[in-house]
């Protein structure tokens, strides 16, 4: 890599069940897609996720026009990739058909299939200067003279009364929204109360420590997570969710070699008799209604939204 600029970890969230109020907040809506930083220094532009991993080559229509997007010289961009479903509403799933790519000669055939946006909401780098001290405003207000929105990059709206916002994505059946003091400053691999996430319900990474057939194809999976002390807990079941009749046939090929005789959970799922126990190796990201904390750590309405590229050891608890 030849640039001076290195990939960041980006400023992240806090989860909050209630909005902030107050002329220092500044709403927006939050896009249900993968986060990525865009890198632009002497001609050369690279994009990569929040885990530092590379992703120019599976979004040319971004990294191959960014110099039409952009006045400046240098510059960080943060912001999300997003894709879009049937129903015209931003969709991890479909998103994850792009970025969870392996082969890449397949990239110009997927961008017909799967059109992405890149939604900037975030200025961090500017023609040689560091800008993540200034208050977010003022950010704001440089990306929207150097950055020209256009087909594939879009820059994410403002808005001011944070409750009507959230209600409308509610009524959307959209992620939520992100609330930011428009004061802060740009905490790189921080996380704070200065950003805040309110969100209509919730998600998590799992892994898959079992599974159960119908027809010799994979049905429902059983969904664990490790706790502090490193164990294995069952946290819940689901055949519901946004894969397709093919994905549920490959995922039957990726498990079946990896059955094991022994459960891997510490506690013992409520379904159990019929299903076949694996080493957990296979991670999605989960959508769910309610954490059902009291009731042995599970989760209400599971539905997986798609296959996500991570340790399962990265598949935690969040408290």
């Amino acid at each position: 890599m030849n640039m001076t600029l290195h990939p960041l970890i980006p400023f992240e969230p806090v989860r909050s069940d209630t909005i902030p109020a107050g002329e220092e907040w500044v709403y927006q809506i939050k896009w249900d897609g993968v986060r990525l930083l865009a890198y632009l220094e002497r001609g050369e532009m690279r994009l990569f996720n929040r885990k530092k991993r590379e992703r120019t080559f599976h979004y040319p229509e971004i990294a191959d026009r960014f110099r039409s997007f952009c006045r400046a010289e240098s510059v960080i961009l943060d912001g999300e990739i997003i894709a879009l479903g049937e129903d015209g509403k931003p969709s991890f799933h479909e998103v994850m058909r792009r970025d969870g790519l392996r082969r890449m000669e397949l990239v110009p055939q997927m961008q017909a299939i799967v059109p992405v946006t890149y939604m900037v909401f975030d200025l961090l780098y500017l023609n040689g200067r560091r800008i993540v001290s200034k208050p977010l405003e003022e950010r704001q207000h440089l990306l929207s003279e150097w950055i020209r929105p256009g087909e594939h990059l879009q820059l994410v709206a403002n808005y001011r009364d944070g409750e009507k916002l959230f209600q409308v994505t509610k009524e959307q059946d959209m992620e939520g929204i992100v609330c930011k003091r428009r004061d802060s400053a740009y905490a790189v691999g921080g996380k704070d109360g200065r950003w805040v996430k309110v969100k209509n319900y919730g998600d998590i990474l799992a892994a898959i420590g079992g599974f159960t057939l119908n027809g010799g194809i994979v049905n429902s999976v059983l969904l664990g997570l490790y706790g502090q002390e490193g164990r294995f807990y069952y946290i819940g079941h689901t055949g519901t969710g946004k894969l397709s009749k093919e994905e549920w046939r490959k995922l039957t090929e990726l498990l079946r070699p990896k059955v094991i005789e022994e459960m891997p959970f510490v506690n013992r799922p409520e379904r159990y008799k019929d299903a076949f126990w694996v080493e957990p190796a296979v991670c999605v990201k989960v959508r769910y209604s309610e954490w059902r904390w009291r009731e042995g750590r599970s989760l209400r309405q599971p539905s997986i939204q798609s296959f996500v590229d991570v340790s399962p050891h990265e598949c935690k608890f969040p408290f």
